[in-house]
């Protein structure tokens, strides 16, 4: 099952809802010795002049959820230090409770948005109707999302391409920077060539890196262009177990999270340990959200020997992305 596919299977399950509504009871309780250590440390945003929190705020931490939830997880993560958040149309009802939540501290924060659409009537709509949603006038950042096929970069720089759309936004200013996400390494490094974009947001993590060579061509590449490089699935581990059912799955995660409370956060180091990295983005589920922000406010780089104990964890896992499947 890849990533779109559970989205919405999960959202017509209801199962989301549920989660959310037995994880806010944690999610909303005090914790005032995580709220007086250091604010998480900020880094910069390739050549843009920005400067980022280490970890991102995924809208699919307040889809399904209800208003007061994402209202007071918003809230959390900005006083400890967070002021990237990035969401989507395609994460459910996300855009709908992270606007409101963000409107106090809009001025203070760099919000992403995406879209799906490789046209330029559906980009346009698309973002437009996102800026309602989320109750601004710009967006800092916006992305293709989820690229994964190369021809998909002759639809977008085509004729009435997306990227038109982009340009257009761009111009009028509906947004600052472009960027794209990707689940390919040559899909990627075919959009980095062909145009120019500010930031790219991939796929980085040690399963992937040691296992498939699945990202650090990218990230380098990345470096050589001056782009913003964003991380996510740095807590994913592999594919789900074809013998496990759909009970045993982690809510919000469509891939097998690294687990918790030791592998997950080792995991989250190692990324955010590569060089020239800005920031990562942790799965929408609750607990690993706040074990991501507990890591984040106390980083440290990984050591070696830490980086041999979590290596061995990715013995016989199955990487949830190969080279080459995307072409």
């Amino acid at each position: 099952m890849d990533r779109r596919d559970f989205l919405r299977k999960t959202l017509e399950k209801g199962a989301v809802a549920a989660s959310g509504v037995i994880a806010s009871k944690e999610l909303l309780a005090a914790r005032p010795g995580k709220m007086l250590a250091k604010p998480i440390a900020r880094r910069p945003l390739g050549h843009t002049g920005e400067h980022l929190s280490i970890l991102g705020f995924g809208g699919i931490v307040v889809m399904s959820v209800d208003q007061s939830f994402a209202n007071n997880i918003v809230a959390e993560a900005v006083d400890r230090g967070i002021n990237y958040f990035d969401v989507s149309p395609d994460y459910g009802d996300a855009e709908e409770r992270l606007g409101p939540a963000l409107q106090p501290f809009r001025n203070r924060v760099f919000l992403a948005c995406k879209t799906n659409f490789r046209d330029k009537a559906g980009a346009t709509n698309d973002l437009d109707t996102s800026l309602k949603h989320l109750k601004t006038d710009h967006f800092d950042l916006y992305q293709h999302h989820a690229l994964t096929k190369t021809k998909e970069l002759d639809q977008i720089f085509g004729p009435n391409g997306a990227m038109e759309a982009f340009e257009a936004a761009k111009k009028a200013g509906k947004v600052r920077y472009l960027g794209f996400s990707c689940h390919s390494v040559e899909t990627a490094i075919g959009a980095m060539d062909r145009g120019h974009f500010d930031t790219i947001l991939f796929p980085t993590n040690f399963v992937l890196f040691s296992k498939a060579n699945f990202g650090p061509q990218v990230l380098e590449h990345a470096r050589q262009k001056g782009m913003g490089y964003l991380a996510i699935k740095a807590m994913a581990k592999g594919k789900y177990p074809a013998n496990m059912p759909q009970s045993g799955h982690t809510p919000k995660c469509w891939y097998e999270p690294c687990a918790l409370p030791e592998e997950a956060p080792l995991a989250l180091r190692w990324t955010l340990s590569r060089p020239y990295l800005t920031a990562a983005i942790p799965p929408g589920n609750p607990d690993w959200f706040r074990r991501a922000m507990d890591v984040a406010q106390t980083f440290q780089p990984i050591t070696d020997d830490e980086s041999r104990t979590l290596l061995a964890y990715a013995s016989g896992v199955e990487p949830i992305f190969q080279l080459g499947n995307n072409v």
